[in-house]
C-alpha cells in the first residue's frame, strides 16, 4: 500500500516551469498528431499509390487506418504501465522518437507498382507502429499537463495541448492543399506524397530535444520519494470497483471524438471530395477553416470548466451536437462552398466543448499511482473501438446504403452516449488531483 498522505497535495508550480512543460506538452503532442493526422489527409493518393486499380481504394486505405488503432489499446497500457512506475517524461520522450521515425519510413516506402502486395502490407506494419505510439502518447501528455499545472487552471493548460493537437492537423491540412494544388494529381502520385511523411523528422527533432529538457511532476516525484508507486498499476486498478468504474467512464464519455475528431476533421475532406464531389483543395480549405475555428474556441473551453466545471461543458457540448449535427450536414451537402464552411465551423465550435475538457476529465478520474495506466487504457480501448473505425465505417455504410448524410447521424448519435455517460460523473474541477 502507498505511504502517501491519502489528502491531496495542491500543486505550487512556478508560472515559468507551467510554461516550459506546456510548450513541451504541445511541442510533442503536435508532432505526434500531425504524424498520425497526414494518413487521413492523404488517404485519396495513398489509395492511388497502394492499392491501384482497386474499386475499394480508399475503404483498404481507411482499414490500415483502423487497424492501427486497435493497437492503440496495448500502446496505453505497455507505456502507461512503465509511465507509472519509471515516469512520464521518459515514456513522452520515448514514444514521440517511435511516431516520428514510423511516419518518415511510411515517406520511404516503395509504391505497389514498384514490390507488389509487400508496399500494402509494410504501410499497414509502420501504422501498427504509429498506433502503439499515439496510445502512449494522449493519458501521458495530457497526465503530464495537469500534474503540472497550477490549481485551478487544469482546464486551461491542457486545453493548450488539444489546441496543439488541431494546430497539427490544420498544418497536415493546408500542407495537403498546397501540394496537391501546386503539384497536381499525377505528380503528388508520383513522389509529392511523400513529402509530408517526411517532414516527422524534423518535427520529431524538435519535440524530443524539448522533452528531454523537462523533469517529471511534482504529483509523480512526490509518489515515488514517499515509496508510494504501485508495482502493477492496471492490475491494481483492476482490482478497485473505483477504478473499474472509472475506466468504463473513461470508454464512453470520449465517444463523441468518432463524429468530432475522426470525422469531421481526419475524414472530412476525402468525404467532400468522394461523396459530395467538391474540388480536393476545395475539401481540404473548409475543413482548414473548421480547423481554424476549434483552435480558437478550445481556450475558452478550458477555462470555462476551470469555473463552472468539466461536466457541465462536456453536457452542453453532447446537447448543441445532437440539436445541430444533422443541420450542419446538410449546409455541407449543398455544395457550396461558403455554406460548407458554415456548417463545418458550427460543428467545430461546438466539438470544442467536448475536445477541450475530455483529457483533463479522464485525468481527474484517477489517482496518481494508476493515472497513466489506466486512463490510458480507456481512452484508447474508446479510440479504437468507436474513433479509428469511424471512417472506415462511414465510407462502408455510405456505400451499402447510399445515403451521405451518415456522418451526421453519426454525430447525434454519438454526442447522445456522450451525454448519457457523462451525466454519472463526479466532477472534480475544483479539487486537487490525487495521488492515491
Amino acid at each position: 500500500m502507498s505511504t502517501v498522505a491519502a489528502q491531496p497535495v495542491p500543486n505550487t508550480v512556478d508560472p515559468r516551469t507551467a510554461r516550459k512543460v506546456t510548450l513541451a506538452g504541445c511541442v510533442g503532442i503536435f508532432a505526434e498528431l500531425y504524424d498520425n493526422g497526414i494518413f487521413g489527409f492523404m488517404a485519396g493518393t495513398l489509395a492511388a499509390v497502394f492499392f491501384p486499380g482497386s474499386r475499394n481504394a480508399v475503404q483498404l486505405v481507411f482499414l490500415g487506418y483502423a487497424v492501427s488503432f486497435f493497437f492503440r489499446p496495448l500502446g496505453g497500457i505497455i507505456c502507461g504501465h512503465l509511465g507509472d512506475r519509471i515516469g512520464r517524461q521518459r515514456m513522452l520522450v520515448f514514444v514521440i522518437m517511435l511516431i516520428s521515425v514510423a511516419t518518415a519510413a511510411i515517406g520511404l516506402l516503395p509504391s505497389y507498382a514498384a514490390i507488389g502486395v509487400a508496399a500494402p502490407v509494410l504501410l499497414i506494419a509502420l501504422r501498427v507502429a504509429q498506433g502503439f505510439s499515439v496510445g502512449g502518447e494522449a493519458s501521458g501528455a495530457m497526465s503530464f499537463l495537469a500534474e503540472h499545472a497550477p490549481e485551478g487552471r487544469r482546464g486551461q493548460y491542457t486545453s493548450y495541448a488539444q489546441i496543439a493537437s488541431f494546430l497539427s492537423l490544420l498544418t497536415g491540412t493546408l500542407i495537403a492543399a498546397a501540394m496537391t494544388s501546386g503539384l497536381g494529381a499525377d505528380r503528388m502520385e508520383s513522389w509529392g506524397w511523400r513529402i509530408p511523411f517526411l517532414l516527422a523528422v524534423p518535427l520529431g527533432i524538435t519535440g524530443i530535444y524539448i522533452r528531454r529538457r523537462i523533469s517529471d511532476t511534482p504529483n509523480f516525484t512526490r509518489l515515488r520519494e514517499g515509496g508510494g508507486l504501485a508495482k502493477n498499476p492496471l492490475k491494481e486498478a483492476f482490482a478497485s470497483a473505483e477504478h473499474r468504474r472509472a475506466m468504463l467512464l473513461a470508454l464512453f464519455i470520449p465517444l463523441m471524438n468518432g463524429s468530432g475528431y475522426y470525422v469531421l476533421f481526419s475524414y472530412m475532406p476525402t468525404f467532400m471530395n468522394t461523396e459530395l464531389h467538391f474540388g480536393k483543395v476545395q475539401s481540404l480549405l473548409v475543413t482548414a477553416s473548421s480547423l481554424v475555428a476549434i483552435c480558437i474556441a478550445i481556450p475558452y473551453m478550458g477555462r470555462l470548466s476551470d469555473r463552472i466545471g468539466r461536466k457541465k461543458v462536456i453536457a452542453g457540448a453532447a446537447i448543441a451536437m445532437a440539436v445541430v449535427g444533422i443541420p450542419c450536414y446538410l449546409l455541407i451537402g449543398t455544395g457550396n462552398v461558403a455554406l460548407a464552411v458554415l456548417g463545418a465551423c458550427l460543428m467545430a465550435v461546438v466539438f470544442a466543448g467536448h475536445t477541450g475538457v475530455i483529457h483533463i476529465l479522464l485525468v481527474e478520474l484517477f489517482p496518481t499511482r494508476v493515472r497513466y495506466s489506466a486512463y490510458g487504457l480507456g481512452y484508447n480501448l474508446s479510440s479504437a473501438l468507436f474513433g479509428g473505425t469511424a471512417p472506415l465505417l462511414m465510407t462502408w455504410l455510405i456505400a451499402e446504403t447510399g445515403d451521405v448524410h451518415m456522418p451526421a447521424y453519426y454525430a447525434v448519435l454519438t454526442a447522445l452516449g456522450t451525454l448519457a455517460a457523462v451525466s454519472v460523473v463526479k466532477d472534480r474541477a475544483h479539487l486537487p488531483l490525487r495521488d492515491a
